[in-house]
């Protein structure tokens, strides 16, 4: 399938560039099936569910994956993109012709890692040096790794370390947000469970391979980038009961309906799950585990947008985005939401 057949125009004036406050007063484009788009917002999710459906939340927590430092007199720039053992992670680099197998990158703070192997996706393991907990040199060196199009246009502040991470945050590990459930409040939740809507709490650790653009002019020609999910038993066995009593799994985000789709059977039953996934969802895809989605604006020509055209139909997706640029929702992780049904 061509790739440029997910393109569209987006006003640059539309990329949000802070979260509104409070965070369930973002708005919230519902489309179901075939009926007319509809304006909502955020808190008004409780009422757009029905008693019994499931909403699965990735508790992943963002890290300060981005680093900065040097090669020698070169200025080079780190972003980890996915752990490999307590010591190493593989990591995009910027300024990456500059650096070597073997040659040692410094950081700030006194962190310093080795260059040990460059991989086909252009990224290279680094093992970082030390007694310290990779996680400890990270809170002294790293920032947090905004979207290259929120990092583009303003430095990261203090502001960013709660902005950008969910109220569900507990597992160590990514270093995207699952940006669906930034918009949930303490208040939204009680309100939710008034309702009698279900939680459950799954993990992808999402990597920095979310942001970067397909190359390819063939979906069949783009290779995804794996990352670490997981199910548990538990979990899997209350998502099973509350599908066959009725209920909806409603996947918070795309990274919780990536691994609920890498975790599930022909016949849809969700299975424990803890491995790699790199599960690339495009039209025609059957799906077997999720009922709906939530979900920002995502960007043109991404896997993402992919994504939501094989659940809702690639027509039906451009005709919601169209409505949203018209309506001047605000896009991408820190703009506003949708909720689709198909």
């Amino acid at each position: 399938m061509r790739v440029d057949l997910f393109d569209f125009e987006l006003p640059q004036e539309l990329i949000a560039l802070r979260p509104v406050q409070p965070r369930d007063s973002a708005r919230m484009l519902v489309a179901k099936g075939d009926a007319p788009f509809d304006d909502h917002t955020v808190r008004d999710l409780p009422q757009l569910l029905e008693p019994g459906d499931v909403l699965v939340f990735n508790d992943t927590r963002v890290i300060p994956a981005q680093l900065e430092g040097r090669r020698g007199d070169a200025r080079i720039g780190a972003t980890l993109h996915k752990r490999i053992d307590l010591r190493r992670w593989q990591a995009f680099i910027r300024n990456a012709k500059r650096v070597r197998e073997g040659d040692q990158l410094v950081f700030g703070g006194g962190v310093t890692a080795i260059a040990e192997e460059r991989h086909s996706d252009g990224s290279i393991t680094l093992a970082f040096e030390g007694e310290e907990p990779v996680e400890v040199l990270l809170d002294r060196a790293g920032t947090m790794p905004l979207p290259p199009y929120i990092a583009g246009k303003r430095p990261t502040d203090e502001r960013d370390y709660s902005d950008y991470q969910t109220m569900f945050a507990v597992e160590d590990g990514a270093v995207a947000a699952p940006t669906a459930a930034l918009h949930f409040t303490p208040e939204l939740i009680a309100a939710l469970d008034e309702r009698g809507i279900q939680r459950e709490t799954i993990t992808l650790h999402v990597g920095a391979g979310t942001f970067l653009p397909v190359k390819a002019d063939d979906t069949d020609d783009h290779q995804m980038h794996s990352e670490w999910g997981r199910i548990t038993a538990d979990v899997a066995e209350r998502l099973n009961a509350a599908r066959a009593a009725g209920g909806r799994i409603i996947a918070v985000g795309t990274t919780s309906l990536r691994t609920l789709e890498s975790a599930a059977w022909e016949d849809g039953t969700i299975q424990p799950f803890e491995a790699d996934t790199n599960i690339f969802i495009t039209p025609g895809y059957n799906f077997r585990a999720v009922d709906g989605l939530m979900t920002n604006f995502h960007l043109p020509k991404s896997t993402l947008m992919m994504l939501v055209s094989a659940l809702m139909g690639r027509d039906r997706m451009m005709a919601a985005y169209a409505h949203a640029i018209a309506a001047k929702y605000r896009f991408y992780s820190y703009g506003d939401s949708s909720l689709l049904i198909p």
